[in-house]
């Protein structure tokens, strides 16, 4: 198997990972959602650490001390991903894991608005047309379902924001996540502390669940990692679809919410900015390598 065909292989598994976890964390619905995310920061961080041990890059993590005052960036880093999972946790357990699903749909296309707005990239035309259906689609749900679809907007808003700070950091994907959560570990502990629950929740699945939390975070980042170095960026921005598509069926097969009139008309103007989107991307990728071909030599 070629490089490339690991690389994808690897990017299908991370986001079908991703895809299916609304049905791993709805099996601890009936826990705060505090908890929950606590335990999935605190039990991810021995993963990350034991990946970096295997090859022989734990020391990699002390390289936070010399980003001087980026390391902030760290922090809000931590912050972003880890207000992602808590709505993200939440939004399974009040019944909105749909709306969750279109968040991660429309997460590029926030990161694009994040790109024009914040560092002047330009938007091409299938771009811009992919936002506004974008948008449209937003305030669809809006007026249909009476309020604005505030777990969407956070999940994807965190999540492109994170985006952002993580390209400002001079560290390694695996190794900056790891520092994020040993960032947060002390308020995990917090959180197990001060919470009004039992710690390890009401049984012994509860502590299987909680503990499995961990890996089933902490994996599908490793092999996103591991994919994005094989493959070219537009096939990963195609590839991640599969995670928010699984979980917009797991969402209507699997935990039997609601599909109204409303997302009927709302997710095809998702569906077809993703592929505006996407195909924007494909284009703009093939001809920066034939622009690389052509270049005259130095």
């Amino acid at each position: 198997m070629t490089e490339t065909l690991k690389g994808g292989a690897a990017m299908v598994a991370a986001c079908t990972l991703w895809g299916l976890s609304s049905i791993y964390l709805d099996l601890l619905s009936h826990l705060p959602p505090l908890q929950v995310l606590a335990h999935r920061s605190l039990w991810s961080l021995p993963f990350f650490l034991g990946f970096l041990a295997v090859q022989g890059r734990i020391r990699d993590v002390r390289a936070i001390r010399s980003l001087g005052p980026n390391a902030g960036l760290i922090v809000l880093a931590a912050l972003m991903i880890t207000a992602n999972w808590f709505m993200f946790i939440l939004s399974i357990q009040i019944g909105h894991a749909t709306e969750a699903s279109l968040g991660y749909y429309i997460y590029p296309l926030i990161a694009v608005l994040i790109g024009r707005f914040a560092f002047g990239e330009k938007l091409d035309g299938l771009q811009m047309l992919a936002v506004i259906l974008a948008v449209s689609a937003v305030l669809t749900l809006a007026v249909g379902l009476g309020a604005m679809p505030w777990v969407a907007v956070v999940i994807a808003g965190t999540f492109a924001l994170y985006g952002v700070i993580k390209k400002n950091l001079p560290l390694g994907p695996v190794v900056s996540v790891t520092a994020e959560m040993l960032v947060f570990l002390p308020i995990a502990l917090a959180i197990l502390m001060l919470v009004d629950a039992p710690v390890w929740g009401t049984s012994t699945i509860d502590v299987l669940l909680l503990i499995g939390s961990g890996p089933f975070t902490a994996l599908p980042l490793v092999l996103f990692s591991y994919a994005a170095r094989r493959i070219a960026m537009s096939t990963t921005g195609v590839l991640f679809y599969i995670n928010p598509t699984l979980q917009f069926l797991a969402a209507m097969v699997v935990l039997g919410e609601p599909f109204k009139l409303v997302h009927a008309i709302a997710f095809p103007l998702i569906w077809l900015a993703v592929a505006l989107y996407s195909t924007a991307a494909v284009q703009r990728e093939r001809g920066a390598r034939n622009a690389a071909r052509v270049a005259p030599l130095p």
